[in-house]
């Protein structure tokens, strides 16, 4: 995915002007600034399911995104077929053809109903006119409006806007995405921002405010296989006079009953899949739905499942060199109080501190947050002022705060966003406005000017391929909050 500068959009306003304004940008009724999705109600299945249940496709892919001035919505009716895998259209362009299509939508409806308004008096009269639609359904394909601007007009007229909320309000909104995306929705997959693009791999089979999917083609016949639950971690390498190279490290993820202990090296730029020599006897056990971060150019693992059992233990791989024949890894012996054995948890680096939130160990779902000093090399439990159990959520880190989205509290899927003060290291409740997300877990969260987007995910049934925003609004500030320490 590639990101452009995204345009700000403002929150619908209690003013009842204000909200018109914003709702009939152009024509009609078209909804050219929020237009939003109703909820879709999907049952919520109370118990957890296993991960293995949906076959894996590997998935390295890009998504674009370029500013706009219209409302970001996603149809599921956008065929993922679309052959367009990049826009360059303007603002001005796109509304040329959004008023176009606007209006052969509104005459193709009007002659729909005056059909539909004619008696037949026969079977062969039906036949007659069915054949001579089908007849002009041909010869005006050529002319047939864009799926993507189609969905774009019938929702922004047909679907209901949320009720008005205040300026400064976190707001939910569903996000348009173009192009050829995955064949499937996708659910315990990774997806890494590098400048403008947000790169998704793997996963079970996604997509920002007019955004285009494109698929890399890479190359090397050294690249992962098929994998789900594996961790991807973006390390950025300084070569001198302004250049930098970005690689991406996959380590462990499974398949169906496979465990996997390998790491895989996407170079971005040349997009050449390598997979380095690793000494065999550091190797960590195989493992998935660990988590992974980089800190002083190494790549720290936590905990995960090796599908017998749940894993407490903590490895380090030295990434420094990248001319290095042999990498080694490194298992920490840390003190204090570690964290039971668990997976699907998440963790956060600040500075030189990990903030491990939640997770399984198959029996129970845990509430606890617990803080790795990686230079002391020793484990504290934080006390909480409220539990709140998670697994198989997200955790972004803005600013002083953690963004936790989403996830399984033991009984069922959530769809709700939690604060983490990292100053007072206790929860805080925000009040957030539009149409939330249905209920999910294993899906992917990452901030991006000043909005969290959400791809994908799994609520016991269904596998998700949308993708929304969460607006921070009034919170915009906080990601330039660098300045503060962890207390433990």
């Amino acid at each position: 995915m590639v990101f452009g500068k995204a345009p700000i959009i403002k929150h619908p306003s209690s003013s009842i002007k204000a909200t018109a304004r914003r709702r009939h940008h152009q024509k009609g009724n078209m909804v050219f600034v929020r237009p939003t999705l109703p909820p879709e109600n999907g049952k919520l299945h109370d118990t957890m399911s296993s991960t293995s249940m949906l076959n894996d496709n590997p998935r390295d892919l890009k998504l674009n995104l370029i500013k706009s001035s219209h409302s970001s919505i996603r149809s599921s009716d956008v065929a993922s077929e679309s052959p367009t895998s990049t826009i360059d259209t303007t603002t001005y362009q796109m509304q040329q053809q959004l008023d176009e299509s606007a209006y052969r939508i509104q005459h193709r409806q009007s002659r729909s109903k005056s059909k539909n308004r004619q008696p037949t008096t026969s079977h062969s009269s039906s036949s007659t006119t069915k054949s001579h639609s089908n007849s002009k359904s041909n010869v005006n394909a050529s002319n047939k409006t864009p799926d993507h601007l189609a969905a774009a007009i019938e929702l922004s007229t047909t679907n209901a806007v949320a009720a008005p909320a205040p300026a400064a309000g976190m707001y939910w909104s569903r996000t348009l995405t173009y192009g050829r995306g995955p064949s499937r929705p996708l659910r315990a997959h990774t997806a890494n921002l590098i400048g403008e693009k947000l790169y998704v791999f793997g996963g079970c089979d996604t997509s920002l405010y007019t955004m285009t999917w494109s698929k890399p083609r890479t190359t090397s016949q050294q690249g992962p296989p098929p994998c789900r639950a594996h961790s991807c971690t973006v390390v950025e390498r300084d070569l001198g006079s302004g250049r930098r190279s970005h690689q991406l490290y996959i380590f462990g993820g499974g398949n169906g009953p496979d465990y996997f202990q390998d790491i895989y090296v996407l170079d971005v730029e040349t997009l050449i899949w390598s997979k380095p020599n690793i000494q065999a006897d550091t190797r960590p056990s195989k493992r998935r739905a660990h988590t992974t971060c980089l800190w002083e150019d190494k790549i720290i693992v936590i905990g995960g499942g090796d599908g017998a059992r749940a894993l407490d233990d903590v490895h380090m791989l030295d990434v420094s060199n990248p001319h290095a024949q042999v990498l080694g890894w490194e298992k920490l012996q840390t003190s204090g109080s570690p964290p039971p054995a668990r997976g699907y948890h998440t963790s956060n680096l600040v500075k030189d501190k990990l903030v491990v939130f939640g997770g399984s160990d198959g029996h129970d779902c845990f509430e606890d947050v617990h803080v790795l000093d990686l230079v002391k090399k020793r484990w504290s439990q934080i006390d909480l002022d409220r539990k709140i159990p998670r697994l198989a959520h997200t955790s972004t880190q803005v600013g002083s705060y953690v963004f936790v989205i989403g996830g399984h509290d033991g009984r069922r899927y959530s769809q709700d966003v939690l604060l983490f003060n990292l100053v007072t290291m206790s929860w805080e409740a925000r009040k957030v406005y539009g149409v939330a997300p249905n209920p999910r877990g294993y899906h992917t969260t990452v901030l991006y000017d000043s909005r969290l987007y959400v791809l994908g995910g799994y609520d016991g049934k269904n596998v998700f391929d949308d993708v929304h925003m969460l607006e921070l609004s009034a919170c915009a500030y906080l990601p330039q909050i660098t300045n503060f320490e962890i207390d433990v």
